[in-house]
C-alpha cells in the first residue's frame, strides 16, 4: 500500500468516525421520541424501543400546544427573513465587489469587522428600538433585523469577485447599466451561492431561539425553539415529547438540506476562490 492510499484510508476512516459522532445524538432523539418514560434513561441503550409508542408525536400535533402554530410562526419567520437577507445581501455585495467608489474597501473591512460585535450585547438597544417603532412583541422584530446579515454580504461579495471583470465591461460597452448587469448576467451566474446562503439564512432563522425568547411574549407568536419549551414542565422535563417535538422541528432542515445540498458545496468552494 503505497503512501497516498494509506493517507486517503486514514482521513476515510477520520471522517466516517465524525460522521458516527454527530449521527449518534439524532439516532437517540429518534429512538426516545418512540420510548415510554421509563426507557429514556435505561441503561445500556436500548437504540429500536420493543413497542413504538406514537402518543408522544400525537401529543405534539393535536395536544393543547399544538405544534402547527408554532410550525406556521417559524416559517413565516425564516422565509421572509431568508427572502430579505439574499435580496439585499446580493445588492449590497455587488456594490462592494464591482462598483468602484472611494473608501469602498475600507468601508466593507468597516462593516466586515462588525462580525466581532457580539449580538447579546444588540439586546437592549434592540429593545428599546422595537418598542419605540412599535414592533416589539410582533414577528417583524425577528424579520426586519433578519434582512442584513453580514456573513450573507461577505458570502455573495466573494463570488462576485470571482465574475471576471470583461463579462461587465463588454455589458457596459452594450449600453447596460449596473443594475441590468446585476439582474441579467451577475446574478444568475450566482444560484449556487444564493441557495447556499439562502439555505444556512433559513437554518439561522428557524432554528432561532434567543431573539424569540427576548422580543416575543404572546403565545400566539411563539416560534418553533420556544414551542420546545412547553416539555419543560414545574417537576420534571418531558423528555419524549421534547424529543418527538425536537424531531418534527427538524424535518424542515433536513428536506431543505435534501433540496440545495449540491448548491451548499458550489457555494461554499466559489466564495474561497477569491479573498
Amino acid at each position: 500500500m503505497n503512501k497516498a492510499v494509506f493517507n486517503k484510508s486514514v482521513i476515510t476512516l477520520v471522517m466516517l468516525f465524525l460522521s458516527i459522532v454527530m449521527i449518534v445524538p439524532f439516532l437517540w432523539m429518534i429512538s426516545t421520541s418512540f420510548k415510554t418514560p421509563s426507557e429514556v434513561f435505561q441503561y445500556p441503550i436500548q437504540w429500536i424501543p420493543v413497542h413504538f409508542n406514537w402518543s408522544h408525536h400525537v401529543k405534539v400535533w393535536t395536544g393543547d400546544n399544538s405544534f402547527v402554530l408554532y410550525y406556521l410562526n417559524s416559517l413565516k419567520v425564516a422565509v421572509l427573513s431568508t427572502i430579505g437577507a439574499v435580496t439585499l445581501s446580493s445588492l449590497a455585495a455587488y456594490g462592494f465587489a464591482r462598483i468602484q467608489f472611494r473608501g469602498r474597501d475600507t468601508m466593507f473591512m468597516v462593516y466586515l469587522s462588525m462580525m466581532m460585535v457580539p449580538p447579546q450585547v444588540l439586546f437592549v438597544p434592540k429593545f428599546i428600538m422595537f418598542d419605540w417603532a412599535g414592533i416589539y412583541n410582533t414577528h417583524w422584530a425577528l424579520i426586519l433585523p433578519g434582512f442584513f446579515t453580514i456573513f450573507g454580504v461577505f458570502m455573495m461579495r466573494q463570488f462576485f469577485l470571482s465574475v471576471p471583470y470583461e463579462i461587465s465591461e463588454a455589458a457596459f460597452i452594450d449600453g447596460a447599466g449596473h443594475f441590468r448587469i446585476f439582474s441579467r448576467i451577475i446574478l444568475p451566474m450566482a444560484k449556487p451561492s444564493i441557495a447556499t446562503l439562502a439555505i444556512i439564512d433559513f437554518s439561522w432563522h428557524w432554528n432561532d431561539y434567543e431573539n424569540a425568547l427576548v422580543f416575543l411574549i404572546d403565545h400566539d407568536l411563539f416560534t418553533v425553539p420556544l414551542g420546545l419549551q412547553n416539555f419543560i414542565l414545574e417537576n420534571n422535563v418531558d423528555y419524549n415529547g421534547m424529543m418527538a417535538a425536537a424531531t418534527a422541528g427538524i424535518i424542515p432542515m433536513i428536506i431543505v438540506f435534501l433540496i440545495g445540498q449540491k448548491y451548499i458545496i458550489e457555494g461554499v468552494a466559489s466564495s474561497a476562490v477569491k479573498g
